[in-house]
């Protein structure tokens, strides 16, 4: 470990294109978890439904019906239009879809963008972080917490859904490293998972106390109190004002665009996730050019 540290400290292109690759791997695996954990999901609620009262649910999810097992391993990725089982070489992340020209070796159906555009946007952020902290144990514990954002973030617009799989180790994760110091401290941490949860709570209840609506869902309360388990408490307003202002800017937009309608249901989670993102990386920045703003 001691003689590959010294090699990424002595070249760092070679530190950034391992993370690189590492990114772009991790990509294509989160490409699965997005699409596959709803799923299982789904059908674990069905089957305790199913189970609990003794009969029958029918299910419009589009998961394959080949076979009981279905985790993030098995079955093996195929095309959904024609079946063919994906080789290695077709599976390798942006390359394989460029050397496909997007489209699937054996029926030419369209293979959608949006695949290799998460293995970039993890690649190209993995490397930021990899820039920002370095070679070291911070480093690796961070792309977990960005590598789970990225799935949040899909998991959300697809289906409107936080994962507790994701959000509750995301949080535990943050409270435990907090215990060594790496990011914060203890007491930051555990104030920042408390306050986090509670904060947009009571949100939750107000508002639909006055209005007889529910604003947002429990997930968010959680991605929340995991982002103030990372970030500490101190920072909680500045994602907040973040998400909301990245929020109501896409919400405009995607009205004027005419993508949704007045009154839609649109997820947050996604904003707090790149609030939280932006805040792990400019955090103490943002914080300071306001004060110098206000006190001057």
């Amino acid at each position: 470990m001691e003689q590959l540290l010294l090699v990424f400290n002595t070249w760092p292109w070679v530190f950034y294109g391992f993370v690189l690759f590492i990114g772009l791997t991790v990509g294509s695996f989160l490409n699965v978890v997005i699409y596959r954990l709803p799923v299982m999901m789904e059908k674990e609620f069905k089957h305790a439904c199913e189970s609990h009262f003794d009969t029958q649910i029918v299910s419009n999810s589009p998961a394959p019906t080949q076979t009981d097992r279905f985790n993030l391993a098995i079955p093996a990725s195929t095309c959904p239009k024609c079946g063919h089982k994906i080789k290695a070489w077709e599976n390798i992340p942006v390359l394989s879809w460029i050397l496909l020209k997007a489209k699937c070796s054996q029926c030419k159906t369209k293979i959608s963008a949006r695949y290799p555009t998460i293995e970039a946007l993890t690649g190209a952020l993995s490397v930021a972080m990899a820039i920002y902290l370095g070679p070291t144990l911070a480093l690796f514990m961070a792309l977990i917490f960005l590598w789970s954002l990225i799935a949040l973030t899909f998991i959300d617009l697809d289906t409107m859904l936080l994962p507790d799989q994701i959000t509750l180790p995301l949080m535990w994760l943050g409270l435990l490293l907090s215990l060594k110091g790496i990011f914060i401290t203890p007491d930051q941490a555990i104030l920042g998972a408390a306050l986090g949860y509670l904060s947009l709570w009571s949100v939750y209840w107000v508002f639909k106390l006055v209005t007889g609506k529910e604003g947002m869902g429990y997930g968010d309360f959680k991605l929340l109190a995991a982002l103030g388990a990372w970030t500490g408490y101190a920072y909680l307003p500045v994602i907040i004002i973040l998400s909301s202002f990245v929020g109501a800017i896409i919400g405009i937009a995607m009205m004027i665009t005419k993508k949704t309608e007045k009154g839609q249901a649109i997820p947050f989670g996604p904003y707090l996730a790149i609030a939280g993102l932006i805040t792990f990386f400019f955090g103490e920045s943002i914080v300071n050019h306001y004060w110098q703003f206000i006190l001057s």
